[in-house]
């Protein structure tokens, strides 16, 4: 875009006699980079018109303007008017491996996320299951369900709520309930990169597998990291912690996405899982990387 504005200044510069008349190739550019809803390419077009053609900056400014407060616009009465499941949008992940001969294992893995974009309101709703068998033995079972609604207060900040379940039994806990609410921040908020993070109090309750049961009030902090590193290649970093004077937990899981045709799409990722004070003859950290395909609805 910038190499096109630049070989073609002369001819801008001949154009530009009339302030109110937009030299033509400016005009071609900003008209596809608006069609296409190209914001970076529309701010780029304004930037450069500046130099190139500097008589009629003000009226490329103008429409450029005039065409981001349309499109808030549309977007917020769309957002306003539509039903909840028009804006229902989520992915299906599923993965698994089995091995035979020597030794017999079998994995399986499996996540549905849900989220609601609406004007004011957005839900988020996320499960997963994880089972892996070896030798005929159980050797993980792991289940999580979490929800999150979120109330924007502006363009990036929000509050949220957050409430989890777990289940894994060979962490040392039958049942885990967390419960958090504090505020939410969107530092980075661009075309093919955002980045999210949120703080607040948290209560959690776990159910040991000796029959033990404690309850803390403690913190919780998380972010969400996305970057469209190509049209068909994404990177995602999530994580999360929760803090409190007994056992801390860490999760996090970075996961890189190939489009492979339509919606479908594999997906290489690896989870990280740290428990500060685990039960008797358990590790504090487990590691997994998984290969999965995904699809997009």
């Amino acid at each position: 875009m910038r190499i096109l504005i630049f070989l073609a200044a002369p001819l801008l510069l001949a154009n530009a006699d009339d302030p109110e008349v937009i030299p033509p190739p400016i005009k071609a550019m900003l008209d596809a980079a608006m069609a296409a809803g190209d914001e970076n390419g529309v701010a780029i077009i304004v930037k450069y018109a500046q130099t190139a053609a500097p008589d009629s900056a003000r009226e490329v400014s103008r429409i450029a303007t005039e065409w981001r407060t349309e499109r808030r616009q549309t977007a917020q009465r769309r957002l306003r008017q539509s039903d909840f499941l028009d804006l229902l949008k989520g992915k299906i992940e599923l993965g698994g491996y089995r091995t035979t001969g020597n030794t017999e294992n079998i994995g399986l893995v499996g996540t549905i996320e849900l989220r609601r974009e609406g004007y004011r309101w957005r839900h988020k709703l996320r499960l997963r299951g994880e089972y892996q068998e070896s030798l005929g033995v159980t050797t993980r079972e792991r289940y999580l369900a979490a929800y999150e609604p979120n109330y924007k207060i502006d363009d990036r900040s929000y509050v949220y709520g957050a409430a989890q379940f777990e289940s894994d039994r060979f962490s040392g806990f039958d049942e885990r309930y967390s419960l958090s609410a504090g505020l939410g921040y969107t530092p980075i908020k661009r075309p093919g990169m955002t980045l999210e993070l949120e703080v607040g109090p948290a209560f959690r309750q776990t159910h040991y597998t000796d029959d033990t049961n404690e309850g803390y009030v403690g913190g919780r902090g998380s972010l969400d990291f996305k970057w469209n590193l190509a049209p068909s290649i994404r990177f995602q970093q999530t994580a999360s912690t929760y803090i409190q004077t007994a056992n801390s937990t860490v999760s996090s899981n970075s996961a890189l996405n190939f489009r492979v045709l339509g919606p479908l799409s594999a997906q290489l990722s690896y989870n990280l899982q740290y428990e500060s004070d685990p039960t008797s003859n358990r590790n504090s950290t487990d590691t997994t990387t998984r290969a999965a395909l995904v699809v997009d609805f």
